[in-house]
């Protein structure tokens, strides 16, 4: 098996199978069945302790429904909250979307492998994403802002199907501020809407990239990944330099049930960011 870049080795240890009690300290709606919950670990040690890797995700455990793994989606520099943004589908989730401010959930984690920030120090960065798969990548945006001096051009081609679906669009101008190129795009336009038109992979191929320095990372659906994928190496960036993070069926966050099996790896365990010459010889495989 081919070690990703900053791949972090998860101990399966009691503290990591035992979850943390963190409060509901606000709830930010995004879209039509999604809000951001923001939370503190009700024990003060933990909150001053914890810490996560952009990419990572904590499984969110609710008393008598179960957990869910989902990314944490907030500044890793925030050592006073924690944001998950949550699109309610299950069980789990549902019950979330039930939850008020000063409730209780379980946490447990950090978990997965990371985006390759330092990797990436004085390379291009070219972040492509839709739907449900910017949260993921906001940590990342937050780390580059931080040390923006690190990092070359950075340009963030992101779409969702309406404009109503766009995370986080309140904090796209601090993003074009701290010199990073914030392009958007929406399946379906209406009259509120004058951007861009279009699936993201349509709209990849209109940027000038040098493969050379250039680093892609991708998030979102499967069928969108795949065709900036191709798009990307079309271009002749090196599968070296394509990252993508998969979230697929994630239950146990540790490789023990099996839902999220892709060919050799786990999602949860050798994941969710991965290196894309990892994945390239069954990725086009039928249910890998």
């Amino acid at each position: 098996m081919i070690d990703s870049p900053e791949k972090i080795l998860v101990p399966q240890s009691e503290l990591l199978l035992s979850p943390h009690w963190a409060e509901v300290m606000d709830i930010t709606p995004e879209a039509e069945g999604i809000s951001t919950y923001w939370l503190r670990f009700t024990d003060p040690v933990e909150q001053e302790t914890f810490r996560f890797e952009p990419g990572q995700f904590n499984m969110v455990y609710l008393p008598g429904f179960g957990e869910s793994a989902i990314s944490i989606s907030s500044d890793p520099n925030d050592h006073e909250k924690l944001g998950h943004t949550i699109r309610f589908v299950g069980n789990v989730t549902r019950a979330v979307s039930r939850l008020k401010v000063g409730d209780i959930v379980g946490l447990r984690g950090p978990f997965g492998t990371y985006w390759p920030m330092r990797e990436m120090e004085g390379k291009d960065v070219f972040i492509s994403c839709g739907g449900i798969g910017l949260p993921p990548l906001r940590p990342a945006i937050y780390h580059i802002i931080r040390n923006r001096e690190k990092y070359g051009k950075v340009t963030l081609l992101y779409g969702s199907r309406t404009s109503s679906d766009l995370m986080f669009p309140k904090e796209y101008e601090s993003w074009r501020n701290a010199n990073i190129d914030v392009e958007v795009t929406v399946d379906r336009g209406d009259a509120n809407w004058n951007g861009r038109v279009g699936v993201v992979p349509m709209w990849f191929y209109q940027f000038r990239i040098d493969p050379r320095k250039t680093a892609v990372l991708t998030c979102g659906p499967e069928i969108m990944i795949r065709f900036v994928i191709y798009e990307a190496m079309a271009r002749r960036v090196p599968v070296e330099s394509i990252y993508v993070s998969l979230e697929r069926n994630m239950k146990c966050g540790q490789g023990s049930c099996g839902h999220c099996q892709m060919g050799p790896y786990f999602i949860c365990k050798d994941g969710p960011v991965f290196r894309f010459d990892e994945l390239q010889s069954f990725f086009n495989v039928e249910e890998f």
